[in-house]
């Protein structure tokens, strides 16, 4: 299968072919990072790109199910994170310098689920400072990957622009007042904003406790 071909697979079909054999985890995740070496510096999507970690967890992912222990449809599948999602000893900065070192002790809670599930974590993706209105000053604007003279909406810039430029399979977004909607809306792709409390936000930076949400951000439904 083609590389690109690859990379737009819905994360239903592409949990079909892990399953079966008929694509590995690293085979999918090489064609992701080799996706984001290419075209990420037009559109400044990530901020940080966990390439090792993801190899590594990818062979595991492979190891486990050709050894006959499938944890399920996110097994293999390489995931990414908007930069608010604390991610254990990976920077998540809130796309601030002012956190521009932070390394977390410990996953978010969604971390640790998607972990369990056997995804796999390419990276963390950029976002509007402090997931407000304004694009971050010290990790710049994510670009619209339709069009890089356009916006691609916020605050979970990077994550629609990465899931609509076939740089992850999927992605998490938070939504505090359209923060996922809007970005899903701008790069057209697919934006769920969970029933509050559905979706833990233990280990998300807070932008108004009674307001924030977690949800995912794909290509399709």
């Amino acid at each position: 299968m083609a590389t690109n071909e690859l990379c737009f697979l819905s994360i239903v079909q592409l949990a079909a072919q892990i399953k079966k054999g008929a694509v590995s985890p690293r085979e999918v995740t090489s064609a992701y990072l080799d996706r984001i070496q290419t075209l990420d510096p037009k559109l400044n999507s990530y901020i940080t790109v966990t390439a090792e970690r993801a190899l590594r967890e990818a062979k595991a992912a492979e190891e486990q199910i050709r050894g006959g222990t499938y944890r399920g449809p996110l097994h293999g599948v390489p995931l990414a994170h908007k930069d608010i999602v604390a991610t254990k000893d990976i920077k998540t900065t809130c796309a601030s310098k002012v956190l521009k070192d932070h390394v977390p002790e410990h996953d978010a809670t969604v971390i640790e689920r998607l972990q369990a599930a056997g995804s796999v974590l390419l990276g963390t993706l950029n976002m509007n400072e402090f997931a407000t209105i304004t694009p971050s000053p010290y990790f710049g604007r994510v670009n619209n990957p339709w069009n890089v003279e356009r916006n691609p909406g916020g605050s979970s810039s990077g994550s629609g622009a990465a899931v609509a430029a076939g740089l992850c399979a999927g992605a998490l977004g938070t939504d505090t007042g359209g923060s996922i909607r809007i970005p899903a809306a701008f790069c057209g792709i697919v934006g769920l904003k969970a029933t509050h409390g559905r979706i833990s936000l233990f280990g998300v930076t807070p932008l108004s406790w009674s307001l924030d949400h977690v949800g995912p951000m794909t290509r399709t439904v």
